[in-house]
């Protein structure tokens, strides 16, 4: 029986090394070439052009971008790289229009933050793996990458006992083995077809300009990005949603999209 349970174990431990090796003999034969996100505004409400190389690799691996150009529903998602005062206004403006969004959050949000992610997860709403660190991904090794996943990953699952399967890149920065490795990982990718400049604090206090590039850009199947770091986002989400609800749209949270 003992020579059963040693030879089990020599299998077991065979089979990992060679997995680890398949996983990372694929992704270094991958590109590597930096890619970022971009996307040029439909007019008319028509959806966005999206970068063809950047769109291509996402599209490879199953990842998320824009949903289906006939459909009519959209998708809220933000930015969380820290707290800034916000997002409780936020959350508060989703729970009055009963809408759900996606949270992509850093571990500086986690460890500063935890009793505004635990809101999140209780009202409902998805979050999101934004990394440990931030970095520029492509620029670090497939270990490390793991590291900037896994270790938020399980962090939010030891505070919450909650899995998070979907990941944002950190500044939109990638390359076809960054999003191959995440994938390994059990992620899905999620990008964006519409955003606007209100990451930057230096440019608050232009609720006007911040409903219109919302609204002016809504379209089928958009994916809109915000940053939980905007005072202007937190005034002006409620009514926003109004608006666009009254233009027909249909608010989704993205374990509904629609390809």
């Amino acid at each position: 029986m003992d020579k059963i349970m040693r030879y089990s174990f020599v299998v077991g431990l065979l089979i990992v090394c060679i997995l680890q090796f398949a996983l990372s003999s694929n992704a270094s034969t991958l590109s590597n070439e930096m890619l970022a996100w971009g996307f040029r505004r439909g007019e008319n409400h028509k959806q966005a052009t999206l970068d063809v190389a950047s769109e291509k690799v996402i599209k490879e691996f199953d990842g998320i971008s824009m949903g289906n150009e006939n459909s009519n529903k959209v998708y809220l998602t933000f930015d969380c790289g820290y707290e800034a005062g916000y997002t409780e206004a936020i959350l508060d403006a989703l729970a009055e229009n009963n809408v759900k969004a996606s949270f992509f959050i850093t571990a500086h949000y986690l460890n500063t933050a935890s009793d505004i992610v635990k809101r999140m997860i209780e009202e409902g709403h998805i979050v999101g793996n934004h990394t440990v660190n931030h970095k520029c991904l492509p620029d670090i090794s497939d270990e490390e990458i793991r590291k900037e996943v896994m270790n938020l990953h399980n962090s939010v699952y030891e505070k919450f006992g909650y899995e998070m399967t979907y990941f944002r890149p950190p500044k939109g920065e990638f390359s076809e083995r960054v999003i191959s490795v995440v994938k390994d990982l059990g992620y899905t990718t999620v990008m964006w077809s519409s955003a606007y400049d209100d990451w930057d604090k230096e440019k608050q206090g232009r609720e006007e300009y911040g409903k219109k590039k919302i609204v002016d850009n809504m379209h089928n199947g958009c994916v809109l990005l915000l940053h939980a770091t905007s005072s202007d986002n937190s005034k002006i989400l409620s009514d926003v949603i109004k608006d666009i609800k009254n233009m027909g749209y249909e608010f989704k949270n993205i374990d509904e999209f629609e390809r």
